[in-house]
């Protein structure tokens, strides 16, 4: 036999005012907690890298096709200047995509500060662009291993998304005519980089 009772709950549509609104509030929130706790999760599997970028331990040349560089135009950190594509046309240069947080972009960050240094005199740039990174990290990164070449901060993964990186540290060298002519995935050591160099600027002998 079915029993009824007189107490039952009323249903919620006949909820006082104030509790509907906070009901239908709530129910409104679930899909922002619910985005916020996704987010959260996305970060502690990245270990804090939000756009999910693999970090190239070891390094290798990507076989690629010539091809222009994609356009770019990069505010350069501490007032630098801002930097376009065709700003660095008539020299070869070094597009070196990094993070602070990336163990092997660190690893290498001495060795490409002084392979730079020793190459100042040639017709070389190097250019540095921190990816998915804080202003104050990148600006330590930069003094703790005096980087004296230009860097930015593409915070957005925009220059990044061009280019077509899928990790850090990756590094294009540009010829004088803005052709992407070699790419590297992971560190490179300062021999590996001179002998690149070298072999980029006795092609142009």
């Amino acid at each position: 036999m079915l029993l009824t009772s007189a107490s039952t709950q009323p249903p919620a549509s006949d909820a006082p005012p104030g509790i509907r609104r906070w009901l239908l509030f709530g129910l409104a929130m679930l899909p922002v907690a619910a985005l916020v706790l996704l987010l959260m999760w996305g970060l502690l599997r990245t270990g804090g890298n939000p756009g999910g970028l693999a970090v190239n331990e070891s390094s290798g040349e990507e076989p690629i096709a010539p091809s222009a560089a994609p356009a770019f135009e990069v505010a350069t950190l501490r007032g630098g200047p801002v930097l376009t594509n065709e700003d660095l046309l008539g020299k070869y240069v070094l597009i070196d995509f990094w993070s602070s947080w990336c163990p092997p972009c660190r690893a290498e960050a001495a060795g490409l500060a002084e392979v730079y240094r020793e190459y100042a005199s040639e017709n070389v740039e190097f250019l540095g662009i921190a990816i998915w990174d804080q202003t104050r990290d990148v600006l330590a990164h930069i003094d703790r291993y005096r980087v004296d070449y230009p860097n930015a901060l593409d915070d957005r993964g925009e220059m990044a998304i061009d280019f077509g990186v899928r990790g850090v540290p990756e590094k294009y060298f540009i010829d004088p005519q803005g052709i992407i002519v070699r790419q590297f995935n992971g560190p490179l050591s300062p021999e590996r980089l001179r002998e690149v160099l070298d072999d980029l600027l006795a092609g142009s002998s």
